[in-house]
């Protein structure tokens, strides 16, 4: 029997797609709410074998599960993707904090 039930070490590492159909990066970590128990985004990492990777916060209600590609689909692209906060390897981010203000006025709400 199918069900939509998942572990979530099965979601990292699955690829994302953006609204265009280029993979965007795939999911490094899902962020719980430690209240209500559910997830509220998944930090999508992005970059390559010889450039410096960046990481998204995305909220989890943007993303779709797509079963033929067994990857998961969001309605940006990349540029919309990173006009929100980013974080390089390396940098200390708070991924818990979303009080600060970015460039796409809804951006915890997508």
């Amino acid at each position: 029997m199918q069900h939509t039930m998942v572990p979530s070490d099965r979601v990292e590492h699955v690829g994302v797609y953006g609204r265009d159909g280029s993979k965007l990066g795939t999911i490094e970590r899902l962020m719980l709410d430690k209240v209500t128990g559910t997830v509220a985004y998944a930090v999508i990492k992005t970059g390559g074998l010889l450039g410096t990777r960046h990481h998204y916060p995305m909220p989890w209600s943007a993303l779709k599960y797509d079963p033929a590609r067994q990857a998961f689909c969001v309605e940006v692209t990349l540029d919309e993707l990173a006009s929100g906060p980013c974080e390089f390897d390396g940098d200390e981010f708070d991924w818990g904090d979303r009080s600060r203000p970015y460039a796409h006025a809804n951006y915890w709400s997508v």
